[in-house]
């Protein structure tokens, strides 16, 4: 028996990254999945891979775009019988500081990462709230600490954590947790993170990223172990919270080990 089975997971921004591992980790569990992308070959090879351990639909939707959510929910209910987890895991960020980030970027940001979850999680609550279900947002250690270069993706994922919390008080009354988890440096890095106007670009190269006091970059698979265990009836009890997975970087000042 899995951690998960009889769940049907929907998981945003499912074809690449955490959410990727985090959508193998639920198959894997004994859940049935539907992942979301904007890209249709990223989508159709993420499901090709994904298939032989589970139950598994690729949906293409932008979390921006108000309609495709809608649709998205309406057909993961529609294809996995209802909807047990959602996992706010799109997301999107500019390297530059608050004042140097055009207002475009901006918004796309903020309607990605906060407006995107926020729909999501309206959309998909009467479905979480007819099975005892959950909701996780993966977020940021930006958004625990600010970071002045990825300024502007710092504070949409800090808007997030509370988001989190506020869902997790209302939500939680109707029986429905919510709880936010937190990377920090996980590889592979995020697809959509570059300069202003650059949106598709790889923001650095792991192997220059500073060492935590574990002694390693986190892994995908570091956070969708975490998701995993605050989808499950193990964290029945675990609701407004906010999960650091970052290696002990945020634990205190000038945490990061020098590489050999």
């Amino acid at each position: 028996m899995g951690e998960l089975d009889t769940k049907a997971a929907l998981i945003t921004g499912g074809t690449t990254g955490i959410g990727h591992a985090i959508a193998e980790a639920f198959l894997r569990e004994g859940a049935r999945v539907a992942i979301t992308g904007r890209d249709e070959r990223l989508g159709s090879d993420a499901e090709a891979r994904l298939r032989g351990l589970g139950q598994v639909h690729f949906l293409r939707a932008d979390a921006a775009d108000e309609e495709r959510v809608r649709w998205s929910v309406a057909e993961t209910a529609r294809l996995l019988g209802g909807i047990d987890v959602l996992v706010n895991n799109a997301g999107v960020g500019v390297v530059a500081t608050p004042l140097a980030t055009p207002l475009a970027d901006f918004d796309r940001v903020m309607a990605v990462n906060l407006r995107g979850c926020f729909v999501y999680a309206r959309e998909c609550f009467p479905h979480l709230e007819a099975r005892g279900g959950n909701m996780i947002h993966i977020s940021s250690d930006a958004g625990v600490l600010g970071e002045v270069d990825i300024g502007i993706y710092s504070v949409s994922k800090a808007a997030l954590n509370m988001l989190s919390k506020l869902l997790a008080v209302e939500g939680g009354r109707r029986g429905v947790r919510s709880n936010a988890i937190c990377p920090g440096d996980t590889e592979p890095g995020m697809r959509h993170m570059g300069p202003p106007g650059q949106a598709d670009l790889s923001a650095d190269d792991p192997a220059t990223w500073p060492l935590p006091p574990a002694g390693r970059v986190g892994r995908a698979s570091d956070v969708a172990e975490a998701a995993v265990y605050l989808a499950s009836g193990r964290a029945s009890f675990v609701n407004g919270v906010t999960l650091l997975v970052d290696g002990g970087m945020r634990a205190g000042l000038n945490t990061a080990a020098p590489r050999a």
